[in-house]
């Protein structure tokens, strides 16, 4: 049998690169010391970050260990890899943060698309056991807060290690621009949460008329001084948490609010009643919140004034659908270099 000539197998040749090309592009195979990971074909396809790695001045990982908790949806997914990335670039010591992810699906394609993406990233999923919230959600003004995955970080404490003494948690919907070491050390001062306090918010909008009407739910808040914080950043002492039985405590008013409807906003208002009042207030820095919006229309809001460390999407607008609807924001330009997501067309630009 006659060879052919190297100059007919040219085309030949450049065809089966191209190919293998196009698969590795759109498939994104992640190749790391032999095992091949390949992230679930209903789940956004991302780039693989680079690797980040701690400076000398950073010691041993023991010294200074930061837990940082999030949920993990399909959903949400491309905003969880922008906020870990924006985390991992402004961190002086990337190395020394552990992730727990809650979830409450298929850990194993979760797994592969965050191991490919984030090859070097110490983390691990956690099932989030939906029946914890079975008959205890009431409806909200928005349909997305009601989604269970929203109550998890009210059992965050009972899932992540026992172990772990002190955690952030942080909505999926954030980018952070600053070195997250600093919202670590925030001194608690014996609090259970630490987070930004707004008591320029007009706190009585959170609660129903039912609510202040009764005599009895209106003496909540007897002896603090209630200001608004949002759920979506928080600095957590889990141990006091635990002890302090706080998860028993808001699912006593979530309890309440099956049978006399007295909020409307999803998972908030039991913090609030719970806590409110009685927290480490932490600088406005570390949560530039309400860039998506209102929850009803998301329009545009500018920046608050003022040196920024963390911006929150809270609201219905998120900057990745407003970007893929050509039809941004100005503040959602500030996500965009975060994202990690590949897109077809990119794939097949590569």
């Amino acid at each position: 049998m006659a060879l052919r000539s190297s100059s007919s197998l040219l085309p030949l040749l450049i065809g089966l690169l191209s190919i293998l090309h196009l698969y590795h592009t759109t498939t994104s195979l992640a190749i790391r010391v032999g095992i091949v990971i390949k992230p679930s074909p209903n789940l956004p396809v991302f780039r693989e970050a680079p690797a980040f790695r701690n400076g000398d001045e950073c010691g041993s990982e023991d010294q200074k260990h930061i837990h940082v908790a999030m949920t993990l949806d399909a959903n949400y997914i491309r905003g969880t890899m922008a906020a870990v990335l924006s985390i991992l670039q402004h961190s002086t010591c990337p190395e020394n943060l552990s992730f727990y992810f809650l979830s409450a699906h298929s850990e194993a394609n979760l797994f592969s698309a965050i191991k490919s993406t984030f090859p070097y990233l110490n983390f691990k999923i956690y099932r989030f056991d939906l029946n914890l919230v079975h008959g205890k959600i009431s409806k909200s003004i928005r349909q997305a807060l009601d989604q269970p995955l929203n109550y998890a970080r009210i059992y965050l404490a009972d899932i992540i290690p026992s172990n772990v003494g002190r955690v952030i948690y942080l909505d999926s919907d954030i980018v952070v621009v600053d070195d997250i070491v600093k919202l670590w050390d925030v001194d608690m001062e014996d609090k259970v949460v630490a987070a930004p306090e707004y008591c320029h918010a007009n706190f009585t909008q959170y609660f129903t008329d039912a609510f202040w009407s009764d005599q009895e739910f209106s003496k909540t808040f007897h002896g603090r001084n209630p200001c608004y914080f949002n759920t979506g950043v928080m600095v957590m002492d889990v141990d006091k948490w635990r002890k302090g039985e706080y998860t028993q405590k808001v699912e006593e008013w979530m309890a309440v609010q099956k049978n006399k409807r007295i909020y409307h906003l999803g998972s908030l208002p039991p913090f609030l009643l719970v806590l409110a009042g009685n927290i480490k207030a932490v600088d406005h820095r570390w949560n530039q919140h309400g860039l998506g919006g209102d929850n009803f229309k998301g329009k545009c809001r500018n920046l608050h004034p003022g040196p920024i460390s963390l911006l929150h999407w809270s609201g219905k607008g998120k900057p990745w659908l407003r970007l893929d609807s050509r039809k941004p924001c100005n503040i959602d330009h500030l996500w965009k270099p975060y994202d990690l997501y590949r897109s077809s067309k990119q794939s097949l630009e590569e």
